[in-house]
């Protein structure tokens, strides 16, 4: 596949989201930006967020993973189901209540200020680290595939990616994303099942065949009840995959913000719900995806890239295959990465305005020039993330993208675990100190477990022990008794 006509695709796709930005825009100020009005339509913000949560790391990532890992990550995908009902019967509700702009008002409200700028802090660590992550991923991929073979170094790649976002997300915000992410929805799951099925026939099988012999194969195992120290075993994969969610969903401006958007908590709970269930089978499909390309190395004997990460855009684009599977993969890959990076761009901008500067207190005439800077900041600040990845990072990125989760999202979700089971205050000023140290000492454990624990090692589980030792230390810093019987 000709690096030109790469190019081509990703320009006419560019084009295509520019012109659905310019739409929705019209009229668009810092109320649509941050929550579009409160009119999005709940099927359309479900639609979309399934690019969302997906992203360019599962569109590559997942299915070179298959190879060490099989498909127990089906199981971590199950544990997302109990997760999300958590979201939409007791978080939902609770920030429809409260009527915020931020989730992390809620934080606020409970606890102090203190509390809420911790909160809103791990939302911006965490996010950002992950969407530069994501990000590197398609950055490291359109590199290998286009930009080497043309000398253009690889910091203009990254570059020109978050400047193309930035162009279609700086005026409409959520408003526009609502829209552009439900497109680049279609185009993802479009370009992972037309290369399912084009794959199958290269190894001269129909669809029913295709799904027997994926069905059949030693790398579809799903569940390993076997070992309890190996990171695969299923209660520790199922149980992080709940708390997962719960933390990297809903206790993330990012992926709330466009729940927010909705008109009502029953449109809103609606959106939740018909979301996971179709999330499930497309993480199928991308596990179905990957256990073709391996069963396609190994037919044609060509040979492994040296990361997995790299299968997928490799056979795609190295002609091996029909010219329309790599038209697809670039068309999935570009839809993927930025139906998750525009809406972490517009959230990152709306957690500094809303939780770090105050906007909604400042004088009106204030508001918009300043959230339009922030765009800008955050956008420079994603760049510079994702050259820190490139010259760090040598995991898989969906590897890298959980661990990251484990310890930043961590604090979340034990602040919000105490702040709804108990109803103790604490002491404000000590929550950002504890906050601080739970991360610290969860690597601690992770880094010595085998000693520790005889033998045990900790895998995305990491993030429920993190959340307990936040929630233990919290205990430890109560104080002025409890919460009337009416908060």
């Amino acid at each position: 596949m000709s690096p030109a006509l790469i190019v081509a695709v990703i320009l006419a796709y560019f084009g295509l989201l520019y012109g659905i930005s310019v739409w929705t825009s019209r009229g668009a100020g810092n109320a649509a930006f941050f929550l579009g009005e409160r009119r999005s339509p709940w099927y359309v913000v479900a639609f979309g967020m399934i690019g969302a949560s997906l992203s360019g790391v599962t569109f590559i990532s997942v299915p070179g993973w298959v190879g060490d890992s099989q498909f127990s990550y089906m199981q971590m995908v199950l544990g997302y189901l109990p997760g999300y009902a958590v979201i939409a019967l007791v978080l939902m509700p609770l920030y429809y209540r409260l009527q915020l702009t931020s989730i992390y008002g809620y934080l606020g409200d409970r606890f102090g200020r203190w509390s809420y700028r911790t909160g809103a802090g791990f939302f911006l660590l965490s996010r950002s680290l992950g969407s530069a992550a994501r990000l590197y991923l398609v950055a490291v991929v359109l590199q290998f595939t286009v930009f080497d073979a043309w000398g253009v170094p690889f910091i203009a790649t990254v570059v020109a990616t978050v400047v193309f976002i930035w162009l279609y997300t700086h005026r409409g915000g959520i408003r526009t994303i609502i829209w552009t992410d439900t497109l680049q929805t279609l185009f993802m799951l479009l370009a992972v099942v037309f290369t399912v099925v084009l794959l199958g026939r290269a190894l001269g099988w129909n669809f029913g065949d295709t799904v027997r012999h994926v069905r059949d194969s030693s790398l579809s195992q799903v569940f390993f009840f076997d070992d309890a120290n190996s990171p695969k075993f299923f209660w520790k994969q199922f149980l992080a995959g709940m708390f997962i969610a719960i933390a990297m969903t809903g206790l993330d401006q990012d992926m709330m913000q466009k729940n927010l958007s909705c008109r009502n908590i029953r449109e809103a709970q609606k959106n939740m719900f018909s979301f996971c269930v179709v999330l499930v089978v497309v993480n199928a499909f991308f596990l179905g995806l990957g256990a073709l390309l391996y069963m396609y190395v190994q037919r044609t004997g060509i040979a492994l890239p040296d990361q997995a990460d790299q299968l997928y855009p490799m056979l795609a684009t190295n002609g091996t295959l029909p010219m329309v599977v790599g038209v697809l993969f670039i068309l999935g890959l570009i839809a993927a990465a930025y139906s998750s990076a525009d809406s972490a761009l517009t959230a990152l901008t709306t957690s500094v305005c809303v939780d770090v500067l105050d906007i909604e207190h400042r004088p009106e005439a204030e508001r918009e020039p300043l959230r339009k800077r922030v765009h800008v900041i955050m956008s420079a600040a994603l760049v510079l993330l994702i050259m820190g990845y490139r010259a760090f990072n040598d995991a898989s990125v969906i590897k890298t993208v959980f661990i990251v989760a484990g310890y930043t999202y961590g604090p979340l979700l034990g602040l919000y675990a105490f702040g709804l089971l108990t109803k103790w205050k604490v002491r404000d000023r000590l929550v950002p100190l504890v906050c601080i140290l739970a991360p610290i000492l969860t690597f601690v454990l992770d880094r010595y477990s085998v000693q520790l624990f005889n033998g045990y090692t900790f895998g995305f589980e990491l993030l429920l022990v993190n959340g307990a030792l936040t929630f233990v230390g919290l205990m430890g810093t109560r104080g002025g008794g409890k919460l009337k019987a009416e908060s």
